[in-house]
């Protein structure tokens, strides 16, 4: 993993990975199906007295095409180039916005980040 002179890694270079299931919706977007319990006894007594154990996250379109290349052996540079060209919009602009996309799915723990083994 390639680190600065602060030590500090590249967001760029880590893999994301989904860690909730999800399906295509309408128009191709992403509908994120979260469960609403997390905890293993909250899961074994409560979701099976729920209607529907879990929520529905509806991704917007851009959130879509990031969310569908989130497979784990893709790293973040790769995604945010494509996602450049395919809505015409400038590289740093689109690095940006991944960034806070990234960000709030990982914090969510709705997807976690792997690290690109260093090549020696």
């Amino acid at each position: 993993m390639p680190v600065n002179a602060e030590g500090q890694r590249n967001l760029l270079d880590f893999k994301p990975r989904t860690t909730v299931s999800w399906e295509a919706g309408d128009e191709g977007k992403v509908v994120l199906l979260v469960p609403k319990f997390r905890n293993k006894w909250a899961v074994k007594w409560f979701v099976p007295m729920l209607a529907k154990p879990t929520v529905r996250v509806k991704l917007d379109e851009r959130g879509s095409f990031v969310w569908q290349r989130c497979d784990g052996n893709t790293t973040l540079e790769s995604i945010g180039e494509e996602m450049s060209r395919a809505f015409s919009e400038p590289l740093e602009t689109t690095y940006e916005r991944l960034g806070k996309f990234i960000h709030q799915m990982a914090r969510s723990k709705f997807l976690t980040l792997d690290a690109v083994a260093e090549s020696v």
